[in-house]
């Protein structure tokens, strides 16, 4: 049996439909995960003081729709991979929708994930602490908010990867870095994610534990997320190179797979340290609450120890970049 012959708009509609199924598929991953972290510890935190279920459930649900949103934004991506007009269908085009596909549907699963643990750490601390749930979900709520920005990055480079021209290029090995482009947002959103969210669920524990300390733990987490999203920055940075920059005409393979490892380098080297900043920042939020007399020490020892773990990320984009500039 032959196999029929692929135009160009049916292999930009296969691309496109793959790309959809990815952004949705991995898009659910995390957000399903952090919700049923929400859940449980909710359900701990009920055992725990009944009297207050009625916060506890709200507080639950709030953190909840939160976790959602990383999944909402894969699946806007997903129903405009499946449903958009495409004007000019080809390969380049057909690697720019997988592209998308799986940038945002890497991109949410960190986010999701992360957020979910600030939500679910927040139901047990109002059940230690019910006299100031307002103030707990608060916290929570910005800790989560945090959270969201790696997958707005995902989002962010999906759309453009949808929408961008590519009628002129040259496909090959325009191709390659378009992939490459989505591998390495997608990817680094993932540690960057979770880690923001360590940080976040040791805040709102911190709060409960020394209500007074509010303001110096709310300082020291925004601080340690922020440290904990610059994974994901580089990640972005490799991905507009990767998409905006003209490359030659090649046939050869190297060009091609030199691009693609590019931003694969970079979105994987983006995880582990994006995870790491956050069990950092977690350290010391943590600590911070319980001896806020050493709150500027625990807050320069994290910083030290962010800088060591992010030199990892560092040597990622410096790879990253020589293979796009100097290979």
């Amino acid at each position: 049996m032959t196999l029929p012959a692929i135009d160009n708009q049916t292999l930009t509609h296969i691309a496109a439909y793959i790309g959809g199924a990815v952004a949705m598929g991995f898009g659910a991953i995390g957000a399903a995960t952090g919700e049923g972290y929400t859940a449980s510890r909710a359900s701990e935190a009920i055992a725990r003081n009944r009297e207050h279920a009625g916060d506890i459930v709200k507080n639950m649900l709030v953190g909840q729709a939160i976790s959602e949103s990383a999944s909402i934004f894969s699946l806007v991506i997903a129903i405009l991979l499946l449903f958009m007009e495409v004007s000019d269908p080809g390969i380049v085009r057909a690697a720019s929708l997988l592209a998308a596909g799986l940038c945002m549907g890497f991109g949410a699963i960190g986010s999701g994930i992360g957020a979910g643990v600030p939500a679910g750490r927040s139901c047990l601390a109002i059940a230690y602490q019910p006299a100031i749930s307002g103030r707990i979900t608060t916290n929570m709520l910005i800790g989560t908010a945090v959270c969201q920005t790696p997958a707005i990055f995902a989002m962010v480079v999906a759309l453009i990867l949808l929408f961008k021209p590519v009628g002129s290029v040259a496909a090959f090995p325009t191709c390659a870095a378009l992939i490459g482009a989505g591998l390495s947002t997608g990817l680094a959103a993932i540690g960057s994610g979770y880690g923001g969210g360590m940080a976040a669920g040791a805040s709102c524990e911190g709060v409960a534990r020394q209500p007074e300390t509010t303001t110096t733990v709310t300082t020291t987490m925004l601080v340690g997320q922020a440290v904990s999203q610059t994974p994901s920055v580089f990640g972005l940075l490799i991905s507009f190179i990767l998409i905006f920059k003209s490359f030659p005409a090649s046939t050869t393979l190297s060009a091609s797979v030199g691009l693609l490892s590019a931003g694969l380098c970079m979105g994987l080297g983006g995880i582990g340290p994006g995870i790491g900043n956050g069990m950092a920042a977690e350290g010391a939020v943590r600590w911070v609450a319980r001896r806020i007399d050493y709150a500027g020490d625990l807050m320069r020892v994290m910083l030290v120890g962010q800088a060591v773990s992010q030199s990892t990320a560092i040597y990622a984009m410096v790879v990253s970049l020589v293979l796009i500039f100097v290979v």
